[in-house]
């Protein structure tokens, strides 16, 4: 869209019960917006949630509520905005994600749309205010930028233009599942070091009962453990109850859930693991999130042994899968360096950033 600026109207999103019928036609609506986005931006829709993943995604816990508004111009949804709060933990803090359809960029509907979230998180009291941008690697402009993060990029341009400070890049990888010729001497390597005093265990969605408090220790850690760059992150206080939230909600988005975890054979304690999940509108992808080693349990090569052992197990169940996805902290050097090792390639870069409101 080009030439005189566009009238445009900012609604707020209220979720309806279900994707179907009238009460769910706006938001099918704007769920197919957001998914022109993803492929302006990658391509592929490899990155996108499917609907029933963003409408069970975004419905409030007992440890997050969201409010999300969107733009229209002649009637028409171009441009999407939210605010994620934590209700727990974290409590200064609000999680803002704004995107505009290219054509109608450059017209200040996102610098509006951005001005609505940010007031709805100071509305609740928030200080620490962060968001993410995506970058795909090749892009013009980031050749030799640190992180792969470049200021020129639209989405990082719009950060700094309106007093965000770039505090971390994430790596993007993609595995291509049939690039595995190295991984049987990883694995020999790996249960070399670890077989005398670990174990690895695996279920799927939900963590068996009798591990359930040890897996929230576990999980706890992630935000304390994995590195976070500059952004203002605080400890989260994790107990059974919110893993089983967790996996509630997992399933809701139609996800399937496969976990690897290392046990100390002398304690019966689990001391790492790792999560791949899975989403049937997207049957040829799956995404590696959270891989933690607990710092005393460091240096047996149990990082690789469990997501070794949850690729081998995905390999088998879930043939169809032709590529994973995964995220890095860019100065998580030995996890990146691990995913290099199974054959992990960098497709782009994510930018995290963050901004302080009286």
């Amino acid at each position: 869209m080009t030439g005189q600026v566009p009238d445009f109207s900012i609604h707020e999103l209220h979720l309806p019960e279900s994707l179907d019928g009238l009460d769910g036609k706006v938001f099918r609506e704007l769920s197919s917006v957001m998914d022109a986005m993803v492929l302006e931006t990658w391509g592929n829709l490899e990155r996108a949630s499917s609907a029933q993943a963003r409408l069970a995604g975004w419905r409030d816990t007992p440890y997050a509520v969201s409010r999300h508004v969107f733009a229209r111009v002649d009637g028409r949804i171009i441009g999407h905005a939210s605010c994620e709060v934590p209700l727990k933990d974290n409590i200064q803090t609000a999680w803002l994600e704004v995107d505009v359809l290219e054509g109608y960029r450059r017209y200040g509907i996102g610098t509006a749309l951005l001005r609505t979230v940010e007031g709805i998180a100071k509305a609740q009291g928030r200080h620490v205010l962060q968001a993410h941008t995506e970058h795909p690697i090749g892009l013009a402009g980031a050749e030799g930028v640190p992180g792969g993060v470049p200021d020129v990029a639209p989405g990082a341009a719009f950060c700094l233009k309106n007093g965000y400070t770039l505090e971390q890049a994430s790596r993007f990888s993609t595995l291509d599942m049939d690039h595995n010729a190295e991984w049987a001497r990883l694995e020999f390597a790996a249960h070399s070091k670890a077989d005398a005093d670990y174990g690895v265990l695996a279920w799927t969605n939900r963590c068996p009962a009798e591990y359930v408090d040890r897996m929230a220790g576990l999980m706890g850690r992630m935000s304390t453990d994995t590195p976070a760059g500059g952004l203002e992150i605080e400890a989260e206080d994790w107990d059974a109850a919110r893993v089983r939230q967790l996996e509630d909600t997992m399933l809701a988005e139609g996800q399937t859930a496969l976990v690897a975890a290392a046990q100390d054979r002398r304690t019966g304690e689990l001391v790492a693991y790792t999560v791949i999940y899975l989403d049937p509108a997207k049957p040829g992808v799956a995404e590696q999130d959270d891989t933690l080693v607990a710092p005393p349990h460091r240096g047996h090569g149990l990082g690789m042994l469990v997501k070794l052992a949850n690729l081998r197990r995905l390999q088998t169940e879930y043939p169809a899968v032709g590529r994973v996805m995964t995220f890095n902290a860019e100065e998580n050097e030995h996890m990146l360096s691990i995913n290099v090792q199974l054959g992990f390639k960098p497709a782009g870069y994510d930018g995290e950033w963050q901004k302080r409101i009286k």
